[in-house]
This record gives structure tokens, sequence and C-alpha cells, in this order.
């Protein structure tokens, strides 16, 4: 079916492969949803392979998740998008796939997206993927990297698709690797997109674009870091949180460091600081130019000067740091490079350290909180997600609500995941059994220290243990399908809540300090769960 639906014309794909889809879904859905390792309450493609959640709004009284799809090919192919709707973001109704690749400016696929809502409309945006004939590479010649606009009045039914941006639209420090288009509102009424990015020198990027009515864009600023940090940003996203500004992407090519970056893609942010940018300085009155880095209100040895930004009418007051001197002078700044460019602060905090995290999006409910969803998998992986042989590949995280803390976000289940309690679990000889391999577990008022032992032991190969400062999670048996070890650096575990879902694990630490995701295979129907350590009190949930 991959095959037949890929050799089709344009024509064809719009006339015939709505129908053809659906037949598919429908003849194959019940035998995928009886799959031993099927979850239970995350999100999964009816059938086939899922990845980036996409286009999470609040929309029409419903919550809306799209996400990345390839009906026909358990191990990804043709790329549409599908579509959840719920009431609570605890049950979903799957409203089918609405954008196929069926126009010449998005052929190759239909690739991640957002979804914005103005003025009683939900405006969604994503990368039409195009590879064209010949001897390319893909990256720097041969692929069209186009931003593709549908407007939908309800939620059901969607505009004709419109190309916003091209190749042609992208600064020419990008390469033809420009995708994931992410849409935010600012206070004034104006509109901001971010797309990521991968430059010319093999640096991370991210674009950002303005706009006043969602259809015409005027590019902005550049996103980097001043040292290459990965060769390619997916995934942006720009949110403010409890007064602190984020700058989420997902780098690829960064290389593992001790207990970082263990994946072979990681995904994570950065806390973007006031004015935090490197500017080439000319004393006025002199032909000498110096590097300065301004610093922060409230250090020591701050100087206020006048710099005007290339590019712009716009005069700034900063504070700066004249590293080694004492002298206070006025000087003309401007932005490396000819157009503006903001170096980022190198100091990136991972979102999940578990085996299965990716792609993370997030959006605002209509009572302000900042919801994230991520793909529970990780492209090029070594290890397995297993059902392959079944008809289906992978799952969404449940989603989880933010805050800020301690200088970092911290993540946590949302509250409506509560109703899914069935039942409270008591201990059988100090063991925990989940039927069907669903459950929440919490052990709070754990007595944990650098220098304490504490393990959660998960079936017969898979245990979370914390000695020294390090939080572990790691595999010994096929139930990890492939999956080893990854490890968190901690000062002290006070709490552990897991969230088990038949083949998907998710650990929260610390009420969400440190957060860690992985497929899990049990060999077995049920799910034994064992505490070795102490605490104050453990409740167990059959879910």
């Amino acid at each position: 079916m991959e095959k037949r639906a890929q050799g089709m014309s344009l024509q064809q794909r719009k006339d015939d492969l709505p129908e053809i889809l659906r037949r598919f879904e429908q003849e194959n859905m019940q035998k995928v949803a009886a799959e031993k390792y099927r979850c239970h309450f995350h999100l999964m493609a009816p059938v086939g392979w899922l990845n980036d959640p996409n286009g999470l709004s609040y929309f029409g009284d419903r919550y809306h998740v799209f996400f990345q799809y390839s009906p026909f090919a358990v191990n990804g192919g043709m790329k549409l998008w599908g579509h959840y709707t719920s009431k609570d973001l605890v049950q979903y109704k799957y409203e089918g796939a609405p954008f196929l690749p069926d126009e010449t400016y998005d052929k190759d696929g239909v690739f991640s997206g957002s979804a914005i809502v103005w003025k009683d409309k939900m405006y969604l945006f994503y990368t039409g993927n195009v590879e064209e004939e010949g001897d390319h590479d893909y990256i720097h010649s041969g692929r069209g990297a186009n931003v593709i606009r549908v407007i939908s009045e309800d939620g059901e039914h969607f505009s004709a698709k419109q190309c916003i941006l091209t190749n042609a639209d992208y600064p020419a420090e990008c390469t033809n690797q420009v995708r994931d288009p992410k849409l935010f509102q600012m206070t004034d009424g104006t509109f901001r997109m971010v797309l990521g990015a991968w430059l010319q020198d093999d640096k991370g990027a991210v674009l950002l674009y303005s706009s006043t009515d969602l259809e015409h864009f005027t590019f902005e600023q550049l996103y980097t870091t001043e040292k290459a940090f990965g060769y390619m940003w997916e995934c942006p996203d720009i949110f403010a949180l409890d007064g602190h500004r984020i700058l989420a992407v997902c780098p690829q090519g960064v290389p593992s460091e001790a207990e970082q970056y263990q994946n072979i893609y990681q995904s994570g942010y950065f806390i973007e600081t006031e004015e935090t940018r490197t500017v080439d300085v000319s004393f006025k009155g002199t032909k000498e130019t110096r590097t300065v880095n301004p610093s922060f209100k409230g250090t020591e040895e701050t100087r206020t000067v006048d710099a005007s930004f290339k590019g712009t009418k716009e005069t700034r007051t900063v504070d700066a740091s004249f590293k080694g001197t004492e002298e206070t002078r006025t000087v003309d700044a401007s932005f490396k490079g000819t157009e503006e460019t903001r170096t980022v602060d190198p100091s990136f905090i991972e979102w999940d350290m578990g085996f299965d995290f990716y792609a993370p999006q997030t959006f605002e409910t209509p009572a302000g909180r900042r919801i994230l969803i991520g793909w529970a998998g990780v492209p090029d992986a070594e290890y397995s997600s297993n059902p392959t042989n079944e008809g289906w590949q992978h799952s969404l995280t449940v989603p989880r609500e933010l805050r800020y803390h301690n200088g970092k976000i911290y993540q946590l289940p949302i509250r409506e995941l509560g109703q899914l309690r069935k039942k409270e679990i008591l201990p059988e000889k100090e063991s925990y059994v989940l039927d069907n391999g669903c459950g929440e577990l919490i052990f709070d008022g754990i007595a944990g220290s650098s220098s304490a032992a504490i393990c959660v032991q998960i079936g017969t190969g898979c245990s979370l243990s914390y000695e020294k400062g390090l939080v572990t999670l790691q595999f010994t048996d096929d139930s990890g399908a492939g999956r080893g070890k990854r490890v968190a650096r901690c000062e002290a575990v006070h709490k552990i809540q897991i969230l088990m879902d038949v083949s998907i694990l998710e650990i929260y630490i610390n009420d969400g300090e440190i957060v860690m995701t992985s497929r899990i295979f049990f060999p077995e129907k049920d799910a034994t769960v064992r505490f070795l350590g102490q605490a104050e009190m453990i409740q167990a949930w059959q879910l």
C-alpha cells in the first residue's frame, strides 16, 4: 500500500487517497488495537507510524492534537497529519487525516508544524517537503522547505492550502534544511513564527519572523550559539513561563558528554536572559574596535552604554561590563553580521533524560497553563520499539504541565489524569502488581541523599536506582528491546512518581525536576514493581 500511495499522481492523491486511507484504517484498526503492547491512555496512531506532535491548541471548546503520521508503513513512509480531539486531554476521538501530500509544494511530505487561534479561526502551519529529481544531497541542494498555511473555522473542515514561504525567503546562510514552523502571539497583538534551521557552516539555528496578519511574514533575526551546538535545530518553540522567556529546540549532532546528551538526538531548552548578546563595539573618536559581553543588572562593574542596532532605528540602553577596565565610554554597538543575530547562552537543559523523548511542543490552555506533549520516541535509535510486526509504532507522552522553579522547568502529568485511577493497589509481599502493566505509583518522603541508595525494580529486568548523586534507569533483559542505561545527576531524591501504560514508562523525580521516558516490553501480561528503600508514603493505583 505504501508503494501504491507513493506512486500516485498529485491528482490521484487528491481524488482517491482520502478514501483509500479511510478504508485501510478501517480494515486494520481492530487488529492493531488488539496487539499486546498497545497503550491504554497514551495517544498512538490508529495504524502505522507516529512521530512528532503538531498543532497543539484549544479551539471550539475542544483540545486539538495533530501528529505526523505514516499510516501505510510501520517504519515511516509517506508523511501526513493525523488529528485527535479531546474535551479533557484524557479521552480522545480520532478525527482522521486532514492534510495529505497532494500539492506541488508538499508532494514529498506534510512535515511538522503548529496551530494558532485568532479571530475565531484556527490557523495551521506546517512544512511542505519537496525533493527535486536529480543528483542532490538534499541539504545544500534539491530540497524545498515550504511553509504552508491552512485555516479552519470549526476545527473539522479546512481551507485550501496556501504556500506562505519558500527557500527564497530564508537567510542566505541557511541550507535547504529549514522546517517546523511554530507560531505565537505577542502582547501587542502581532505574531511571531520560529523555524528550525541548518546553517551553511553546520550550525543549528532558529529563524524568527514577524507578521501582523498571519499571511505576510518578515524575517527579524536568527538565534544560534557562538560555537556550534549541533548542526540542525528541529522543532523550535518560544514561550514565556513564570516571567522567563524559553527557547526550546531539538539539536541534532551534539556529542554525548558523561550523563548529558545520551540519545542520538537531543531535546531541551535555553532560558533566555536580558540582552544576552555579543556585539562589536566601536569607541567614538577612535579607530579601535572591541568585542564585549553585556552583563545583567545587579552585577559588579556595570556600565551604561548607548547601543544602536544595525538595520533598525531603535536605540536602546543596555548594561555592559567591560572586563579588566574601569573606563566608562559611550559606544556605538552593532550586531555581528549583516543581519541581526542573537547569540543564546549555550547552557542547554534537556527536557527528558530517558531513552524515548523527542520533538515536544507546548501550548497554553484557556486557564493559562503551559502544557507540553512530546513524541515517545527518537529518530534513528539503535534500539527498537518492538510492535513493528503488528502494524503500528510509537506513541506520544501524556500531557505535562510546566512550571519554572530553581532555574529550570519542572514537568508533571496534568492533574486531569487522576480520573484514570480505578482502584488503589495494596502491596503483596512488599511488591505492587499492575494488571496489564497499567498503573501509577508514588513514593514520597524518600530517605534519600547523595550518598543513600534507592532502587525501584520494574519487572525482572528494569530498575530505577539512585546512589552517589546519580539517578540510573537501566535494562538488563529483553524488556528494554535493546535499551541499556540512562543516567541523570540529582542532589537528592525525595519523591518518585511512575506512570506505566503497557509499553511505556514515564518517571517523574522530585515533582518533575528530572523526567525519564522509556518504552518497555514485558514478556508477561502484568507488571510487578518493588521499592527498595525507605519512604514516608507509598501510593499505587490501577489505571
